[in-house]
């Protein structure tokens, strides 16, 4: 089967789905971006960093009143990994350090729904650039990437945003990648 990669990022109330609530997802066609997902969740408890928090700039007060119940959410976001995805491919999630938002994303899912669409199927865009480029997972940061390849501006920490960012980020390593594969040839003069 073929595969959509679809970029997601999510923003949490702390480091854990076991004590802490996802707060908003994001998503998109890493392919095109504009085909776009995001919704903000209802906490699932009241436990919370202020770290985490501040990070997002949502609050736990807004979300109780504006946020949608989490089974209703992930029931939305399944049904748009369904209509962005044909009959013939499989979902991919992709994230900037996708063991993060993947744990959030599939325990969610696994919970609220009883299955999660991806399967166990991520790519996590600081390790293919480990793998692509070498070096130290230090340089897997968004301090050196953004510079090479998001012309130097830093995430917005809104999900659907984020989502949007990395969904370039990876087309540009990917791009990059694929030139380090096979570079240009070059004509050999015959006089």
């Amino acid at each position: 089967m073929r595969e959509t990669l679809i970029s997601v990022d999510v923003e949490t109330a702390g480091p854990n789905p076991s004590n802490y609530s996802m707060l908003s997802i994001g998503a998109c066609l890493v392919d095109d971006p504009a085909m776009s997902f995001y919704i903000e969740l209802k906490p699932v408890n009241d436990a919370m960093t202020t770290e985490a928090l501040s990070i997002s700039g949502l609050t736990i007060e807004h979300l109780e009143e504006q946020g949608v119940d989490p089974a209703e959410a992930m029931q939305h976001f399944d049904a748009w990994i369904s209509g962005a995805v044909n009959d013939d491919e499989v979902p991919i999630f992709v994230g900037f350090n996708a063991a993060f938002d993947w744990m959030f994303v599939c325990d969610y899912f696994e919970r609220f729904l009883g299955r999660n669409p991806f399967g166990h199927s991520a790519i996590d865009i600081k390790s293919f650039y480990l793998g692509m480029a070498g070096g130290s997972w230090g340089e897997t940061s968004l301090r050196f990437l953004s510079p090479r390849f998001l012309d130097g501006r830093p995430l917005s920490h809104n999900a659907l945003g984020d989502a949007q960012d990395q969904a370039a980020l990876f087309t540009a390593i990917a791009e990059d990648a694929a030139a380090r594969r096979h570079p240009p040839t070059t004509k050999r003069s015959t006089t």
